[in-house]
């Protein structure tokens, strides 16, 4: 297939051939992955100024997409590309492979630095999905860190560089500029651009930013960083989002409401704030229990009611025969799915292999079930279908989004429905909440537990 890049793309092939480190942080369905393989090729064949690609990338990303990409196109079908993924073994080897692009995948980072030391051979990284690397504590970003000085080009592909604040953004830039713009140290970023917010008694939970921190820290970025969105660029179908409601019998009513009671009244009674990882514990009990079962000791899980699987199967049917991706929260949301689908004469897949991906692209897949942590990024399945359904919630904002450009990106033809179940008078309902405020998701979550937690306490002690 022949390239013609859109004026959008034409610009950030430019900027990638003319600055040297570069953020691009273009909305899904862009298409940044094609735009950077035709700037590769161009620095590689024609203008000989790099000589070995390393492309870092979501594992599901860094097994297929980039390969049938430049398959795709006829101007890149000349790169030679290794993935360095698998056994150690097999990494090895892959490393040894002659080729243009080496792919490996985040986790193997840390791997490659170690295995490397001083002969680092990469002379231009591409990072897709920079988000992945916005911890400054995360052991990946230190060890990328440790070998920028030999690292002569490096392109940023994110969508969303800053999912949970502009916090996130300051490891990111640092890859870039070595911290010539926000600063060498990240506790230096965070005093001058951001004030402490919620409080324990020895610890500060959050930090909020200082009027004016936005604009100061895009102008100081402006110029190694390239932000598009989707909707200035690209003619999309409409996205519906369409809620459904799953009313729970009594007997499950009951059960939750005492899970919920016990877990709050265990909560320590001299504890002024309750902290993020009891927060996120009590979240995830309760969302558990509203998709039908728990987990109890040894992994093993107990299911409650059946209630959001027969809510669930009823959309199925409602639907006719139409395929649907269907992103589910807890693994025992998958087993419980797979088992209630295998009654039925659908076809249906779990999404592992890029033969999975292949096969529901062209039709041959009924229902494609997947975590949103392992298919959030890069996946292209806009040919399989036009519905989503969101089995159990997820208050990541971040993979909620990305999820679902899955479906709703270019070469979609139909209006993508997203459909959520949602057990009435649970924890379901504070995270959808969540997910359509859009800002702060993660402290929305918060502070509707805080209230949830002070009324079941009044009115244990009435």
């Amino acid at each position: 297939m022949i390239f013609r890049p859109h004026g959008y793309q034409q610009y950030c092939i430019n900027k990638i051939l003319e600055i040297k480190k570069l953020g691009l942080f273009l909305d899904m369905g862009l298409g940044k992955t094609v735009t950077t393989l035709t700037a590769v090729k161009e620095l590689k064949y024609n203008r000989f100024q790099v000589r070995k690609v390393l492309v870092i990338a979501p594992k599901k990303v860094a097994e297929g997409t980039w390969t049938k990409e430049k398959d795709k196109w006829d101007h890149t079908k000349i790169l030679r590309v290794s993935p360095v993924l698998g056994s150690q073994t097999k990494r090895i080897r892959a490393l040894n492979t002659p080729a243009d692009i080496y792919i490996i995948n985040r986790e193997n980072v840390c791997w490659l630095v170690d295995y490397y030391r001083n002969s680092w051979p990469f002379d231009m990284v591409v990072i897709d999905e920079s988000s992945s690397f916005k911890s400054h504590k995360a052991k990946r970003f230190k060890s990328l860190a440790s070998v920028g000085t030999h690292i002569d080009r490096i392109v940023e592909l994110t969508g969303t560089p800053s999912p949970n604040g502009l916090e996130d953004l300051w490891s990111q830039i640092y890859l870039l500029d070595g911290g010539e713009r926000l600063g060498r140290r990240y506790t230096q970023f965070r005093e001058r651009y951001f004030d402490p917010g919620d409080r324990g008694r020895d610890v500060i939970y959050n930090y909020k930013a200082k009027p004016g921190t936005e604009e100061s820290i895009l102008q100081k970025i402006s110029d190694i960083c390239i932000s598009m969105k989707a909707e200035d660029y690209l003619q999309l179908p409409e996205v519906i989002y369409h809620e459904i409601p799953v009313a729970l019998n009594d007997k499950s009513r009951k059960a939750y409401a005492e899970l919920e009671r016990k877990m709050v009244l265990e909560l320590p009674e001299d504890e002024e704030e309750i902290s993020v990882t009891s927060a996120a514990a009590l979240s995830n009990k309760l969302l558990q229990l509203a998709n039908g079962a728990i987990y109890g000791e040894g992994r093993q899980y107990h299911e409650i009611h059946s209630c959001k699987i027969e809510a669930f199967l009823e959309l199925i049917e409602s639907l006719q025969g139409k395929p649907v991706l269907v992103f589910y929260n807890f693994q025992h949301d998958r087993i419980r799915l797979l088992q209630a689908l295998g009654k039925t004469k659908l076809r249906v897949r779990e999404l592992k292999t890029t033969k999975d991906e292949d096969e529901w692209n062209a039709g041959q897949i009924d229902i494609l079930l997947t975590h949103p942590a392992s298919s959030a990024y890069g996946l292209n399945l806009q040919q399989g279908g036009n519905h989503v359904i969101w089995f159990g919630l997820t208050w990541n904002y971040e993979l909620y989004t990305q999820a679902n450009k899955r479906l709703h990106r270019q070469g979609q033809t139909e209006r993508v429905i997203i459909h959520h179940l949602i057990c009435s008078g649970t924890r379901d309902e504070d995270v959808m909440e969540a997910l359509n405020r859009k800002e702060d998701v993660q402290n929305w979550v918060m502070q509707s537990l805080k209230a949830r937690i002070k009324a079941i306490k009044e009115e244990s002690q009435k």
